[in-house]
C-alpha cells in the first residue's frame, strides 16, 4: 500500500481542543484514516472537509438502512468481482483508501478486512465471459496498490481480448495528490484506453496540489471524470456546486455524476431528498456551461442499477417515489428520514 502520512484522531482532536474519545468510539466500528494533507484542508470542526472524514456519533445512530443495499455480495460470482450489468464488471482490488470517507458506500468493507484478492479467479471469470467489455477497478482505492503490482494487474487485464475499456475509481487526486507521480502516470498510460473517475465533493478540495495531480494524469492521455455525492451539510447548495463543477473543468476534469446518497447503513445523516437534488441540478441549467452539469443519478437498492433522475424515469405517489430501472422495471424508492 502506498499512502502519505496520516494524522491520528488524538492529534486531530488536540488540534481543535476536543476530546478524541467520541471519535474513537465510532472508529472502532467504522475505521478512520485521514492523510495529513487532507486534514490540513480542515478550517474548523464541522466544516465540509471535517464532515467528510472525521467520525460522527450519527454514524452509530443509523439503523434504518442496510450495510449492502446494492446487493454487491449477491452479485459477486467470484470474490471481489461484481457483475451487475451484462457488459460491465467492477473489480475490487483493495479495501484501503488514503482517507476513509464517512459516507462510503462500502463502509461494511473498507478498512475492515477483506478476503485475499485472487487475481487468477477474476481473470478466469473475465476470460470466460466474452460479453464483458468494460471493467471498473475499485475498492478501496486501486491507486494505493504499489506501482509494480498495479502494472502487473493492468497487464493481465489487457491480455483479455474482449476487454476494451478499463476504468479506475480513485479519490487519491483529492485526498493524497502526491501519490500521482510521473512514474505512476507512465504505468497507466501504457494501458489505454484507460479512464479515471475521481471524487471531488467541495471547492475546498480544488487545491494547487490536486490540480497538479490531475494535470499529470490528463497529460498522460487519461480521460478524467468526477463523481460527486450530494451530501447534507457539505455541498447541498447551488453556489457550492456551481463553484465545484466549474472549478473541475478548469483542472481538466469533467463533472460526470452527481450521486444521490446510497442507502448505506451509517450514512443517513448525509441524506438529502430527491426533490432537493433535482432542484439543485435544475438551478444550474442556464447558469453554467452544459459541460459543467453532471447527470443526477441514483443507484437503486437490490442491485437494480444506476439511473439518471429524469422526469420520465421518476414519479411520485402516496407511498413515495417510483423509479424506472434500466430495463423499465418500476422500483419503489424510499428516502429514510427525509
Amino acid at each position: 500500500m502506498q499512502v502519505s502520512p496520516t494524522i491520528s484522531l488524538v492529534e486531530l482532536a488536540a488540534r481543535f481542543q476536543l476530546d478524541p474519545q467520541p471519535f474513537q468510539q465510532v472508529a472502532s466500528r467504522y475505521p478512520c484514516r485521514i492523510t495529513r494533507y487532507y486534514a490540513d484542508l480542515i478550517s474548523a470542526p464541522g466544516d465540509p472537509i471535517w464532515r467528510q472524514c472525521v467520525p460522527s456519533a450519527e454514524e452509530l445512530q443509523d439503523d434504518a438502512q442496510l450495510p449492502d443495499p446494492l446487493e454487491e455480495e449477491r452479485l459477486s460470482p467470484v470474490p471481489g468481482l461484481i457483475h451487475r450489468y451484462p457488459d460491465r464488471v467492477v473489480l475490487l482490488v483493495s479495501n484501503q483508501c488514503a482517507v476513509y470517507c464517512r459516507f462510503c458506500m462500502r463502509k461494511r468493507k473498507v478498512g475492515c478486512g477483506m478476503q485475499p484478492f485472487d487475481l487468477q479467479a477474476a481473470i478466469d471469470y473475465l476470460s470466460a465471459n466474452s460479453g464483458v467489455r468494460d471493467l471498473v477497478l475499485s475498492g478501496g482505492d486501486p491507486l494505493l496498490l504499489p506501482d509494480d503490482e498495479l502494472a502487473r494487474l493492468l497487464t493481465a487485464l489487457r491480455r483479455i481480448p474482449h476487454l476494451e475499456i478499463i476504468r479506475i475509481g480513485s479519490r487519491v487526486p483529492v485526498t493524497d495528490p502526491e501519490r500521482i507521480t510521473p512514474q505512476l502516470c507512465a504505468i497507466l498510460s501504457a494501458h489505454h484506453p484507460l479512464y479515471l473517475n475521481t471524487h471531488f465533493n467541495h471547492p475546498q478540495e480544488l487545491t494547487d496540489q490536486a490540480a497538479q495531480a490531475c494535470s499529470l494524469l490528463a497529460g498522460a492521455g487519461i480521460v478524467l471524470g468526477n463523481q460527486t455525492v450530494l451530501l447534507k451539510g457539505v455541498n447541498d447548495d447551488q453556489e457550492i456546486l456551481q463553484r465545484l463543477f466549474c472549478g473541475l473543468l478548469r483542472i481538466r476534469v469533467r463533472p460526470y455524476y452527481l450521486h444521490q446518497m446510497d442507502l448505506v447503513q451509517g450514512t443517513g445523516h448525509f441524506r438529502t431528498d430527491l426533490v432537493q437534488g433535482r432542484q439543485l441540478i435544475g438551478a444550474l441549467r442556464g447558469r453554467v456551461s452544459g459541460m459543467a452539469i453532471p447527470h443526477f443519478v441514483v443507484d437503486l437498492a437490490g442491485g437494480k442499477g444506476k439511473v439518471p433522475l429524469l422526469p420520465e424515469s421518476l414519479h411520485r405517489d402516496a407511498q413515495g417515489w417510483i423509479i424506472s430501472a434500466p430495463g423499465g422495471e418500476p422500483v419503489r424508492y424510499t428516502d429514510p428520514g427525509c
